[in-house]
């Protein structure tokens, strides 16, 4: 987010921040309060963009375990290595949906 201001900001670009939020505050005013549903949906999105990229990474690790012997556990690598895309996919996800 971009709420930070240092010594160096203008006037414009405080007067575009204020409209921003203004309008963000607006919209939320008039959408009303959101569902549980809406929670559920969202736990949701964020449930399979942590688990999809896991389980790719799961599949593929095994495959080239069972296919290519290594010292290295390539399961366990990838395994990890789609948890950490998983996690990043959903903080954007929720960055997104929070900022509006």
């Amino acid at each position: 987010m971009e709420d930070k201001f240092n010594n160096e900001s203008t006037p414009d670009e405080f007067e575009r921040t204020v409209d921003r939020k203004e309008k963000r505050k607006l919209r939320a005013r008039s959408e009303g309060p959101r569902s549980p549903w809406f929670g559920l949906g969202m736990l949701g999105l964020v449930g399979w963009s942590i688990v999809v990229p896991t389980l790719l990474g799961i599949l593929i690790g095994s495959w080239i375990d069972d296919r290519i012997p290594s010292r290295v556990s390539w399961l366990l690598t990838l395994m990890f290595v789609g948890l950490v895309i998983g996690c990043i996919n959903a903080w954007f996800w929720i960055q997104r949906e929070s900022s509006g």
